[in-house]
C-alpha cells in the first residue's frame, strides 16, 4: 500500500520520485565519471553539470549516496568549501576526489 500524496499549495499533485535505490543506479554513473577524472568536486556540482534530477528527500539522501561510494572505495574525502548551490547559502560543503583505484578504473 503507498502512502497517500499531499497535494501542493495550487492542488496539483507533484510526480512520484524515485525511491532511493532507483535515483542511485540512475545518479551513480556521472558520479563514477567524475571520480574518474581526478579532479576535486562538490556532489551539486557533479548534479548540475550532468543535469541530475534531485532525490526524494535530498537533506539526507545525497549524503547517504557519497557515503555509500566511500565505503565502495570510489570517492575519497578531501576538503570543504563553500556551496556553489543557489539555495545553499554559501555553507561549507564536503569536497570530494576519485580514489586512485577509481582514476585507475579498478572501482565503479
Amino acid at each position: 500500500m503507498t502512502a497517500p500524496v499531499q497535494p501542493a499549495l495550487d492542488g496539483s499533485v507533484p510526480a512520484p520520485g524515485l525511491d532511493f535505490h532507483s535515483w542511485c543506479d540512475l545518479v551513480r554513473p556521472a558520479f563514477v565519471a567524475a571520480a574518474r577524472s581526478g579532479r576535486r568536486f562538490t556532489t551539486y556540482e557533479v548534479a548540475a553539470g550532468n543535469d541530475l534530477p534531485e532525490p526524494s528527500c535530498p537533506r539526507a539522501d545525497w549524503g547517504n549516496f557519497t557515503q555509500s561510494l566511500v565505503r565502495d572505495g570510489v570517492l575519497e574525502h578531501c576538503g570543504f568549501d563553500r556551496s556553489c548551490r543557489p539555495t545553499g547559502e554559501k555553507s561549507a560543503v564536503a569536497v570530494w576526489r576519485g580514489t586512485r583505484a577509481a582514476q585507475a578504473g579498478r572501482v565503479a
